[in-house]
């Protein structure tokens, strides 16, 4: 079944008893700090408008504060808005009745946690199957999707073993074997990754995009850092108190920052594994040279293959294999480093 799109439209979210008596307030200008010291209420969220593409990862960042952990837990309604849309295939979640809404989180979501939230007296097939348990699944049928899973994830062997005898690492991924063992269509992910070392945070990266490759989820990430958002996003929407300040594909973010507070999380990015070389390609004349290299190949990833070949000039394709542009080295090179331009605004 193709995985379908999530859309979040017009959500606000003033955390207080009676928040809904001044949405009218924020809508016309009202302020966080002004709210809370007027009224005693917080600014969550403020006119969230972000379509998540089914079949993609998108990812929403932000620095803690800016509303990104609030923002997940209302597309599996944890959370109840003050205002607006979560519509999933169409249908506003914000307004399912309180049984549909269990069906919807049973079936249809699945979280990972930050703090892995695994079952500590229950060993690692015991807390896979835990969701299928809650789901009335027999249990030789959801020991026996479990254990595909665990094998799936890297822990094949593990299976007995409880949480307290496993790393930070092989715990998350309990949590991500858990999660799939669901077959749910939205994957939830907040801060899933934060609290591990950085090596085992690459591996368990690269666990998702290889599985993600083959399942085509629709996943929600959350994340306070750059450099994960751009490695694991289809698309990233950057929240900064509340508001989303800019959203579009990693390469659009670090070519085109919307503002000083965008270029400034930027500024330090490789951008050789950020830009592909279909953007700094120039037009073909004549036949085309050197190795063929795929237009949404990073420069990075062409500087080696180019280098490694011996070769100063290639072609790019499609695609369907059909030549559409030229590189070369120095091109690539050139690309690599950060425009002037992004750092003189930056200095202003």
């Amino acid at each position: 079944m193709a995985s379908r799109a999530i859309e979040v439209k017009n959500l606000y979210k003033i955390f207080g008893p009676r928040g809904h008596e001044y949405i009218d307030h924020v809508k016309n200008g009202m302020g966080k700090a002004e709210l809370n010291e007027k009224y005693g209420h917080v600014l969550g969220l403020q006119d969230i408008n972000i379509p998540m593409p089914g079949g993609c990862i998108t990812v929403v960042m932000g620095l803690s504060g800016s509303g990104k952990s609030t923002l997940i837990r209302h597309i599996n309604r944890l959370i109840d808005p003050t205002a607006g849309e979560v519509l999933y295939d169409g249908v506003d979640v914000c307004k399912m009745t309180q049984n549909d809404l269990r069906q919807f989180r049973r079936h249809k979501t699945a979280m990972v946690f930050q703090k892995f939230a695994l079952l500590p007296h229950r060993t690692v097939l015991e807390n896979t199957v835990y969701g299928l348990e809650i789901q009335g699944v027999e249990q030789r049928e959801s020991e026996k999707r479990a254990l595909g899973w665990i094998e799936r994830v890297g822990l094949k062997g593990f299976e007995k073993h409880y949480p307290n005898q496993l790393s930070g690492g092989m715990q998350q991924r309990v949590g991500l074997a858990r999660a799939l063992t669901n077959d749910a269509d939205i994957l939830l992910m907040d801060e899933a990754y934060s609290a591990l070392d950085p090596l085992i945070r690459m591996d368990m990266q690269s666990v998702l995009l290889d599985l993600q490759k083959e399942l085509k989820k629709t996943v929600v990430f959350i994340t306070h850092d750059l450099d994960e958002a751009l490695r694991l996003g289809d698309k990233i929407a950057i929240l900064r108190d509340g508001r989303v300040v800019q959203q579009g594909t990693g390469q659009e973010i670090v070519l085109s920052p919307a503002d000083d507070y965008i270029t400034a999380f930027v500024k330090e990015v490789n951008r050789g594994r950020v830009v592909h070389v279909e953007t700094i390609m120039r037009p073909l004349s004549g036949n085309p040279e050197g190795l063929a290299i795929a237009a949404d190949t990073v420069l990075e990833a062409a500087a080696r293959t180019m280098t490694g070949a011996r070769i100063n000039a290639a072609h790019v394709v499609d695609a369907n294999g059909r030549p559409i542009g030229a590189i070369d080295l120095q091109m690539i090179i050139g690309a690599m480093v950060t425009p002037t331009s992004h750092n003189e605004r930056q200095a202003a």
